[in-house]
């Protein structure tokens, strides 16, 4: 279930990639998952009160998410930006699984983080490589990826219903959305059925489908397992900026996407 949410996941952030508005993109589909967890909340029970602090958290880092993952795919590619934020988070979220959860790092774990650690330095260099300015925005969407996974498995396992967690994260996600558009653009673009818009509505679909199933998997498995399989998604990505996208898939592109990849399954154990 988890590698079939990483493919969902690859396949919207190629949709948000394709964007002519990127921003107005991702305020659908945040849109989209507000609007579905709104008309589910009233059939489900209360999470435990000690979970929502964790889902605010989590709601706040999100949206940091959203927008520094906007700014990245405004700079870069896919095939560049994708693996070095998603690679970036497994990392993370293992180093605040231990501190925070108390979960260990086993020595083929650790090999992980080498390999993904790796990779990205390698994305880093070359004539294709990521530039300055893209390389930064990945990163920090990384550290965001991470701080909403350690927050969200530390505050599921809290909630007593994973369903409900999940619908009152995603709401509270994406009600400020708007504003933040807005706020930044100064005014919404004419709302109209138009084709970006169309793709950020399934998009946004994908994006409450894939990470649901993660959300779900946090509830039940390692923080550190069920990140490194998510991240399985570099590949998908990969291949899908290469055939829709039409952006170049070098071989050392190729070979940096699969060691990152490597890398998250040895450290998912």
């Amino acid at each position: 279930m988890v590698l079939g949410a990483a493919l969902l996941h690859a396949a919207w952030n190629a949709m948000l990639r394709s964007g002519a508005d990127r921003l107005w993109s991702v305020t659908v589909m945040c849109a989209v998952g507000a609007a579905a967890c709104a008309a589910a909340t009233p059939f489900l029970p209360l999470p435990a009160p000690a979970a929502w602090p964790y889902a605010g958290l989590s709601a706040l880092l999100q949206v940091g998410y959203c927008l520094f993952l906007v700014s990245a795919y405004e700079k870069g590619e896919l095939g560049q930006v994708y693996p070095v934020a998603r690679g970036t988070a497994p990392l993370l979220v293992a180093i605040g699984a231990a501190v925070f959860a108390g979960e260990r790092l086993a020595p083929q774990a650790i090999a992980g983080l080498a390999l993904i650690s790796g990779g990205i330095v390698a994305l880093s260099l070359g004539k294709d490589r990521l530039g300055l300015a893209a390389m930064r925005d990945a990163l920090i969407t990384g550290v965001f990826i991470a701080g909403y996974m350690v927050t969200d498995g530390v505050g599921v396992r809290l909630s007593g219903h994973a369903l409900s967690y999940f619908a009152w994260m995603t709401l509270a996600q994406g009600l400020p959305m708007p504003l933040v558009y807005l706020a930044i653009r100064k005014r919404f673009p004419p709302l109209r059925p138009d084709a970006d818009t169309l793709k950020a509505v399934g998009g946004g679909i994908m994006g409450l489908t894939a990470y649901g199933v993660v959300v779900w998997a946090l509830s039940r498995a390692p923080m550190a397992k069920v990140s490194g399989l998510r991240e399985t998604a570099i590949l998908f990505a990969a291949i899908i900026g290469a055939v829709f996208l039409k952006e170049r898939f070098t071989l050392r592109r190729g070979v940096c996407a699969l060691t990152i990849s490597v890398g998250a399954i040895l450290l998912a154990g």
